[in-house]
């Protein structure tokens, strides 16, 4: 079942629609789009009609697309004694919150999804204030009860059951129930009131009214997911359920997700502590095994022993609860259906055999509210307004459930923690049920009210609208996609908390703002988090805890990050030729963490605790406190990070290093110079000469240059200030590179700028008539390393190069592209390099100090796995433009290369992380090279390049001192300079798990697990990759659950607070083109995106698996600030619309084909949809403020990210919709990627059966 492509309404008999499906199509299959982006992604399976002002008739807006199949062992799979509903909440925190405290879910108010833009001078939308107005009834507070609506229903007895709570993913907390823990209320046999059906009538039908241009969804063997039994679907694989629901009207959106049945439903009236006399009705369960139209009367299947007796632990609960479970099938009656079962077309719970086309429905028949459907409240008198085919007035007399016991009526309040202070309701949650004051209050009267007008409720967690969703939206899943943690929801959350204030290090163990969060640093002794970011913020005393937990325990460090300019690079400190002080015997750098004792004549060591004598240079008496008195005057005492200038001592062979060196090495092979890239490459460096890198603007940079071309032969040039023409000279003995001339090859650009720009000019012309094909390319290399050699000096290569070294040479290569081998057990040979030439190749230029930067014009495959070995083993970047066309990539290449070229660097680099006694660290991640376990070796290392670093316990570590690391970088810099860069970062310690939980950050755990799969791919299948990350999210979604959450229902999905993105942002690593490949994207895309992420700072890795999409017709060009961006799911698309979306190495402007007029002259300078030229690489510049917003918008994107992106104009129902789509990350893609919804099912059932 693939929810995610386009809104396949079921049509009304089965058939598929011509031209769809996975039918050949002319002009979407897999040929290669211009643009340099081989079309990926299947042929298109896109909305027709899909696009309709209002829901079309009879739809309901969660009905599901037909399922490809309903696996047997699912039923008993999901029969266990709990509804399955997906729960979360915060860890504990002490003490009972304020009253007034806003629920920690406000992360959820998607409630604005707006079909179309607002007229283009509408006033923004505004959010209320979180508290919103509640009407407050009869509060009984008798005894201790705790605050929020106890949410356990009736164990789930048949399939109805679990469809029904499957519709309402529930936000809200649980705690075991008065009556005993693991008790569900009493329920009484009889269909829910609501279900206005006719007894007849089997409503799993799709109505006849179903829009003929969709094709049905696949059907067929459904697709084995993460090692499931091939025929077992996600829990979330809905089966046809395309009953007609009522149109809702839109109510204020509601924090819990609790929207309930008009009626109290009679199968559950309040809690009561006696022990259910009745057998539950069908309220949310497995299906029986016969004919599923009769609930089963099961016992209750409560669990009296299930959680521990005592008051539940004290936790912000933020849980969103609902069941995933199967939907009713084809043929089974809907839950809500009374008369006699249909005919047994099959066995219970699957769909007829045999492809009998589905009957068509009765005639007038309007779908039933499933059980969470009606229109949520926030407040909880307000009644939906009768739905059609929904009974509305009083509950019918005789089937209310037993009257409340006093003092409980409704769910009791739960406990926060400290007895004695009971929370007043919360804005935005429903009371127990529609029409009945939260916490006890007497039900009103049922009388219809108007719907509230419609509001953002931060608190809130809004439920899509029927009126609000696009079409696209109506055949959906029942899981509500509003209901679940929200990427957005935590930005906007973050921004607001953590944006306005600036971020002081000098706490210990302060998870800092987001990386998507605009936020100063003041360095008050850690290194801002600009430079480090760890995966915990608090890590386990013990190896067995941290085993337990298995969260990572991990830092990403950027050492040369640029800071925001009104941040200060860190300081230079001199300390003259007795260099930088240093413990005796771990080495670490005087750092804040270092104790002055004996009045300041020794310190002890943070790290090692060892005392060391104070030089008599650096003493200095304490004061009363036992600090320096000159510590804030020496920033080695007083901040995070700060530079050492290093004596002879830290140099290669105890010398003054010499200025590097950048030798440029141009491809030029027939396909280079037809292109056109030789041409732009020498035109481009005669202006970029003048912006060689320089430690101060006003002097001349005295990096040198050199100049050599190549095809099968080299050809170096003699560029001597004192020649006339500069003088080509060629060595074509490749097999025993050496460079023909010492002086004159590495010049200064200001003495020899005549002779280089003649030769740049000559070049192109020289080889504008070649035929030479063929190119070397390990001995380009080594002629540049030999370059390096001679001069003494470290550098960096610029390698231009276009195709696969076949010709005779070290390092030739053959082609081994072989599609058939993806997805076995050999997949992993190709992205192994296939000689061992290179690697031997990479350790001679680290030694030297040599960097290589290799920019790749391939037309075909180049096999980037082995030519990238060098660039990543030296710290070097690999950039690549696939069919290289001058016109449309120059700009992108151009931009790439000057920031290349200018971007801040440093040459010959050793780095080194020590650790405070009890961890150390035992793992290195990134584009370097290592000769022994502690050095990590860099022959160069930019402002962009980062390493990821994992530590391991080896001894007990203590709360009170915490755990330090200090990264120190021994680097050459641009001028010459021999530096050590210090940072520090001390964390705390914690014997409580919920401590660890509480401070984690799960944008820098995915950059994480993402390299360490990435690495992972080069040993294993990728599939057993895939498999093992699911695994370790599970256990670590597992312990929280186990060890830190309140009890409640196992069907509750509990995630921590911090970690909630954890499944979807892991669900975007897991569907990434490495891990899980469509069958268009090459071997080459993969290995060159694998050793790209390998060296991701946190910000690129987050953008690059959840892109950001921000809707532009909501820009309002007013104000400096940009709209809130949107979830990245076709849903949310408006037609509407424009929307800008950002992976970091791609922009895409999608223009759907309804977006007004006005916005359309106003962007692209036309008027007309149709006139649109989705070729164009760049914005029109147009004398208008939306233009020219929208092009600001687009710089700045592309000034945050460390490559250019290039801009694709992406209309509606073009071809380039399917790359875009490719990026909308919550939706199922074509490569069996699992949407968000479906993963996060998937996740629940792997932590339960961790638990079970």
């Amino acid at each position: 079942m693939n929810v995610n492509q386009q809104p396949h309404m079921a049509s009304p008999y089965g058939q598929p629609q011509p031209g769809y499906q996975g039918y050949p199509q002319s002009g979407y299959g897999g040929q290669h789009v211009p643009g340099g982006y081989p079309a990926p992604y299947a042929p298109y399976n896109g909305p027709a009609s899909a696009y309709q002002p209002g829901p079309p008739q009879g739809y309901s807006p969660y009905a599901s697309f037909p399922s490809k199949a309903l696996a047997a062992n699912l039923v008993s799979d999901l029969s266990s004694s709990s509804p399955l509903d997906l729960g979360m909440r915060g860890p504990p925190t002490s003490g009972a919150p304020p009253v007034s405290a806003a629920q920690a879910y406000s992360q959820f108010g998607q409630g604005d999804i707006q079909n179309g833009p607002p007229p283009l001078g509408a006033p923004p939308q505004s959010r209320p204030p979180v508290s919103q107005p509640y009407s407050q009834g009869a509060m009984n507070l008798s005894g201790p009860q705790p605050p929020y609506n106890q949410q356990f229903g009736a164990p789930p007895t048949s399939m109805q059951q679990m469809t029904t709570q499957m519709a309402s993913m529930q936000v809200g907390s649980t705690v075991p129930s008065p009556a005993g823990p693991g008790y569900a209320p009493p329920t009484v046999s009889q269909p829910s009131v609501s279900a206005a059906y006719t007894p007849s009538a089997p409503s799993s039908f799709a109505p006849t009214s179903t829009v003929p241009t969709q094709p049905p969804s696949t059907e067929g063997t459904p697709q084995p997911y993460y090692g499931a039994p091939p025929q077992q679907p996600f829990p979330t694989a809905a089966p046809p359920f395309s009953a007609p629901g009522p149109t809702q009207p839109p109510g204020p959106p509601l924090a819990s997700q609790q929207t309930f049945p008009q009626a109290p439903p009679p199968s559950q009236p309040p809690f009561s502590s006696a022990p259910p006399q009745v057998p539950p009705a069908s309220y949310g369960g497995p299906p029986p095994p016969v004919q599923a139209s009769h609930p089963r009367a099961a016992p209750p299947t409560s669990q009296p022993a299930a959680f521990p007796g005592g008051p539940p632990p004290t936790s912000t609960p933020t849980q969103y609860t609902g069941p995933p479970m199967q939907q009713p099938p084809v043929s089974q009656p809907s839950s809500f259906h009374s008369g006699p079962p249909p005919p047994p077309t099959s066995a219970a719970g699957f769909p007829p055999q045999g492809g009998a086309p589905p009957r068509p429905p009765h005639p007038g028949i309007q779908g039933p509210p499933l059980a969470s459907q009606g229109p949520p409240m926030s407040q909880a008198n307000h009644v939906a307004p009768p739905q059609p085919g929904m009974l509305a007035g009083p509950p019918v007399p005789g089937m209310a459930g037993p009257p409340p016991q006093p003092g409980m009526q409704g769910y009791p309040p739960q406990q926060n923690g400290a007895f004695g202070q009971v929370r007043g309701p919360q804005p935005g949650y429903a009371g127990p049920y529609p029409g009945q004051q939260s916490y006890g209050a007497a039900p009103p009267a049922q009388a219809p009210a108007p719907p509230a007008p419609k509001r953002l409720d931060p608190d809130s967690i809004p439920s899509p609208q029927a009126s609000d969703i696009p079409p696209v939206q109506k055949t959906r899943h029942r899981i509500d996609p509003d209901a679940i943690p929200s990427p957005i929801q935590v930005i906007e959350d973050d921004k607001a908390n953590k944006g306005s204030e600036p971020f002081v290090t000098g706490v210990r163990g302060q998870a800092p703002p987001l990386v998507t969060t605009n936020f100063h640093v003041k360095d008050q002794g850690n290194a801002s988090p600009r430079f480090i970011r760890c995966t915990a913020y608090n890590i386990p005393c013990t190896s067995d805890m941290a085993k337990q937990s298995q969260v990572p325990l991990a830092a990403v460090i950027k050492p040369l990050a640029t800071l925001p300019p009104d941040e200060n690079s860190p300081y230079i400190v001199d300390h003259g030729e007795s260099g930088p002080i240093r413990c005796n015997r771990c080495k670490a750098y005087m750092c804040p963490y270092m104790q002055f004792i004996e009045g300041g004549r020794r310190f002890q060591c943070g790290f090692c605790s060892c005392v060391t004598e104070v030089p008599p240079h650096y003493f200095q008496h304490l004061d009363h406190t036992g600090k320096r008195v000159d510590c804030y005057d020496r920033p080695e005492l007083s901040l995070g990070s700060y530079e050492f200038l290093a004596t002879v001592d830290y140099c290669k062979n105890n010398k003054i290093p010499q200025p590097p060196a950048f030798i440029f090495l141009i491809d030029v092979s027939y396909n280079a110079v037809k292109n056109g890239m030789v041409r732009i490459v020498c035109q481009e460096l005669k202006t970029l000469l003048d912006y060689l890198p320089r430690e101060n603007p006003d002097v001349q940079s005295n990096i040198r240059v050199g100049f050599a071309t190549y095809n099968k032969v080299l050809h170096f040039y003699n560029v001597k200030a004192s020649l006339a023409q500069p003088q080509m000279m060629v060595v074509s003995d490749v097999a025993d590179m050496f460079v023909p001339l010492l002086d004159g090859f590495l010049v200064n650009v200001s003495e020899s700028r005549v002779v280089i720009e003649s030769l740049l000019d000559q070049i192109p012309d020289m080889f504008a008539d070649t035929r030479e094909t063929e190119t070397v390319f390990g001995p380009v290399i080594q002629a540049g390393l030999e370059a390096l050699k001679a001069a003494d000096c470290a550098g960096k290569l610029f390698v231009f190069h276009t195709s696969l070294p076949i010709a005779e040479a070290p390092g030739k290569l053959k082609n081994r592209e072989d599609k058939k081998l993806v997805g076995t057990d050999k997949e992993k040979s190709l992205f192994q390099p296939q000689v061992s030439f290179y690697a031997n190749l990479a350790k001679e230029c680290v030694a030297q100090g040599c960097c290589v930067d290799l920019f790749l014009f391939p037309n075909q495959y180049v096999d980037v796995a082995t030519l990238g070995v060098v660039p990543t083993s030296t710290g070097g970047s690999v950039y690549k433009y696939t069919y290289f066309q001058a016109q449309s990539d120059q700009e992108r290449f151009l931009n790439d290369l000057r920031k290349d070229i200018q971007k801040k660097v440093g040459f010959d680099a050793v780095m080194r992380v020590r650790t405070s006694t009890g961890i150390r660290a035992t793992d290195f991640f990134g584009s370097f090279y290592m000769s022994n376990t502690t050095d990590v070796e860099l022959a160069g290392l930019d402002c962009d390049k980062t390493v990821t670093v994992e530590f391991r316990h080896d001894d007990k570590l203590s709360e009170e001192t915490g755990a330090l690391m200090q990264c120190a970088v021994l680097y050459t810099s641009c001028s010459g300079q021999r530096r050590l860069r210090i940072h520090n970062m001390a964390v705390n310690c914690c014997a409580q798990l919920a401590d660890l939980y509480r401070n984690c950050e799960t944008d820098t755990i995915i950059n994480f697990f993402a390299k360490y799969a990435y690495r992972c791919v080069l040993n294993n299948p990728t599939k057993n990759v895939r498999d093992s990350l699911v695994n370790q999210c599970a256990q670590i979604l597992a312990c929280y659950r186990k060890n830190c959450a309140s009890p409640s229902s196992a069907g509750q999905l509990i995630l921590p607070e911090c970690m909630k993105l954890l499944p979807v942002y892991l669900n975007c690593v897991l569907k990434s083109d490495v891990l899980h490949p469509g069958a268009d994207v090459s071997l080459d895309d993969r290995a060159y995106l694998r050793q790209l992420v390998s060296a991701m700072d946190v910000a690129e890795s987050h953008v690059f698996f959840y892109p950001r999409l921000l809707p532009v017709h909501k820009l309002d060009v007013e104000c400096d600030t940009l709209p809130v961006a949107i979830r990245d799911s076709e849903e949310r698309l408006s037609k509407g619309g424009i929307y800008l979306l950002e992976t970091g190495l791609n922009l895409f402007l999608w223009v759907g084909a309804n977006a007004q007029q006005e916005l359309l002259q106003n962007i692209f300078g036309t008027p007309a949809f149709g006139q649109i030229d989705s070729n164009m690489t760049s914005l029109p510049i147009l004398d208008n403020p939306y233009s020219k917003r929208v092009r600001e918008i687009v710089e700045s994107f592309r000034a945050q990210r460390s490559r250019y992106m290039k801009l694709m104009v992406v209309k509606q129902e073009d071809k380039l919709e399917l790359i875009f789509k490719h990026f909308l990350v919550e939706d199922k893609n074509n490569s069996g990627g699992a949407s968000y919804v479906d993963f996060l099912c998937h996740m629940h059932k792997e932590i339960r059966q961790l638990l079970s």
